[in-house]
């Protein structure tokens, strides 16, 4: 997809009509958020939700420095 030309509309119905089995009408009537999940997890990791930020921070807590540490 092109950033000057915006999303490539042929591609994206391509992929909906072809890999997915959606009629047009089934297309057009998606939002963006429902394709997306339609067409699976992207590649690579997930995004570090707060859940597990929390259990980052609590396996790895941060060390308290005395007074004349810092």
């Amino acid at each position: 997809m092109s950033a000057a030309r915006g999303f490539d509309w042929s591609a994206l119905l391509r992929v909906g009509l072809s890999r997915l089995g959606l009629l047009p009408d089934q297309f057009w009537a998606l939002t963006p958020a429902e394709f997306q999940l339609m067409l699976g997890p992207k590649s690579g990791p997930a995004p570090l939700l707060s859940d597990g930020l929390a259990a980052l921070m609590a396996a790895y807590p941060d060390e308290t420095k005395g007074a004349g540490d810092g």
